[in-house]
């Protein structure tokens, strides 16, 4: 007997909207409410809206809130000033990747640590495990919070309608408390689309009336409410990784090429240190892969846990995530390569191709990002 997937407090809403549902980490989520390629192009070139309510929120709290995270963390968050946010992860002494975090400092002594939904126990749990030693409260507070994401080119004029927060003075990675169509929100410039966009924690009970007025307020322009398949086509276009994907308790960040995450100057120990000094020694000095963009040359799509070849058919990688590209206009995927065969070129030139289904595809090797907004 299965366990009924939970729901967030915008369900009703996307049932009324026609989404298609999908469990999501043990969340009923919409997938999708109409095309996916609209809900693409409409945050890529106005703006879409989403339900994020599935996100795990904890709170860490108290006179050494910075140094326990310091000491959870591989970053230095006692250096993140209040009001600003910083992107990190937490791993294990082993320097796997147990999630990559998104944390903001709502105080000195308060923090908002927000973990992917399917990690968001497990980061709780780490947390909590870490905590001895500190004068500092590690709290589930994901019930306390819904979370909607206005992205896209058109989003800060959508929100600005809204808001008499300063949002023009509110930089990438940073936020601050406010009110958005009259509902207390904690409004945060971040998200995973690869465009300029916005992130509103609010009061479960706050959000179906947040939701309304953001799409009154965006219809003009042309926002669409957007599900987690354009989503990910999204973050796959802006090279974003995901966990499971990209991301896994096997890899270091040094792996993910996001070894600046990792902060070693900071003071003190923090879990995970030393078998990150070694990854960090490895990735310097003989890394045995890369994670890279591949981009089709012809219009098969690779998926996670296909084998990339290299010119004589032998296996020199694996793909993590890849879907059609509605900007490019042809597949795209990411993977890990092995280093020597990690060096951007056309197909014809490195030889290297996907085993899609048994046929060996050919694919360009090329630098991530996929796409990168103008600023």
């Amino acid at each position: 007997m299965t366990d009924t997937p939970r729901t967030t407090a915008l369900d009703a809403v996307h049932r009324a909207l026609g989404a298609t549902m999908t469990d999501f980490a043990g969340w009923d989520m919409p997938l999708r409410y109409g095309s996916e390629r609209e809900e693409h192009q409409a945050v890529r070139t106005a703006a879409g809206l989403f339900d994020l309510s599935h996100m795990g929120e904890i709170t860490v709290t108290g006179p050494e809130a910075a140094q326990l995270l310091d000491h959870a963390l591989v970053g230095r968050l006692s250096a993140v000033a209040p009001g600003r946010a910083r992107y990190t992860m937490i791993c294990d002494a082993e320097g796997g990747i147990l999630d990559d975090l998104i944390v903001y400092r709502l105080t000195e002594q308060d923090y908002l640590v927000v973990a992917n939904a399917a990690n968001a126990g497990t980061v709780l749990d780490a947390l909590t495990e870490r905590q001895p030693g500190f004068d500092a409260l590690v709290r589930d507070d994901g019930a306390e919070y819904a979370l909607l994401a206005v992205q896209g080119p058109e989003a800060a004029g959508i929100l600005k309608g809204l808001t008499d927060a300063d949002l023009d003075g509110l930089k990438y990675y940073a936020g601050l408390p406010g009110t958005v169509a009259g509902v207390p929100a904690l409004i945060a410039r971040t998200g995973y689309t690869g465009e300029d966009g916005f992130e509103l924690f609010v009061s479960p009970g706050d959000a179906e009336r947040l939701w309304q007025a953001l799409t009154d307020a965006g219809r003009p322009v042309g926002l669409l409410p957007c599900g987690l398949s354009c989503r990910d086509t999204l973050r796959l276009e802006a090279g974003m990784p995901l966990y499971g994907h990209e991301l896994t308790r096997a890899t270091t960040p040094f792996d993910a090429g996001l070894g600046r995450v990792v902060k070693f100057d900071k003071p003190g120990d923090f879990v995970g240190r030393a078998a990150l000094e070694a990854a960090a020694e490895r990735a310097r000095s003989n890394p045995p892969r890369k994670l890279v963009g591949l981009v089709a040359e012809g219009r098969r799509v690779p998926r996670a846990g296909y084998a990339v070849l290299d010119a004589e058919g032998g296996v020199i990688g694996e793909v993590t995530s890849g879907a059609p590209s509605p900007t490019l206009g042809r597949p795209i995927a990411m993977a890990y390569l092995d280093a020597e065969h990690a060096t951007p070129g056309p197909a014809a030139d490195t030889g290297v191709g996907v085993d899609i289904r048994g046929t060996k595809e050919p694919y360009a090797v090329v630098p991530l990002p996929f796409y990168q907004r103008a600023r």
